[in-house]
């Protein structure tokens, strides 16, 4: 793979980030299982782990309460190849009241990205 292919994938990724508040990426159950591993998790920035069901619900339950209140931005992404169509995205997320560092493992497949795994970490 090439850094200008890499560099592609990158773009693409970060666009999708933060996971669950980019809604142009779907808000419906079934955009999110399409978007998710069948065998997703996620640790979350308390620690807590949370399969995907779990995760599903709470976006669903979020979406159907309007606009988020922020633009969620997200900084200093970086990429680094897993395997064969695995790729793990790092980057830093400013929330209003705290900032996290987020690590998503993507897998390209031929339905499209899917999210196999992430967590979020609180930096201080």
């Amino acid at each position: 793979m090439s850094d200008m292919d890499l560099d592609h994938i990158l773009r693409e990724l970060a666009a999708r980030e933060p996971i669950f508040h980019r809604r142009e990426f779907g808000t419906s159950r079934a955009d999110l299982e399409r978007m998710t591993d069948s065998n997703f998790w996620q640790i979350g920035a308390s620690g807590k782990v949370y399969q995907r069901g779990y995760a599903i619900e709470t976006s669903l339950a979020r979406y159907e309460k309007g606009p988020e209140p922020h633009d969620w931005p997200c900084r200093d992404f970086t990429i680094t190849v897993l395997a064969d169509r695995l790729f793990l995205l790092s980057y830093i997320l400013e929330e209003p009241q705290r900032v996290t560092r987020h690590s998503t493992i993507w897998r390209r497949t031929d339905e499209g990205w899917k999210i196999v795994f992430h967590q979020g970490t609180a930096t201080g």
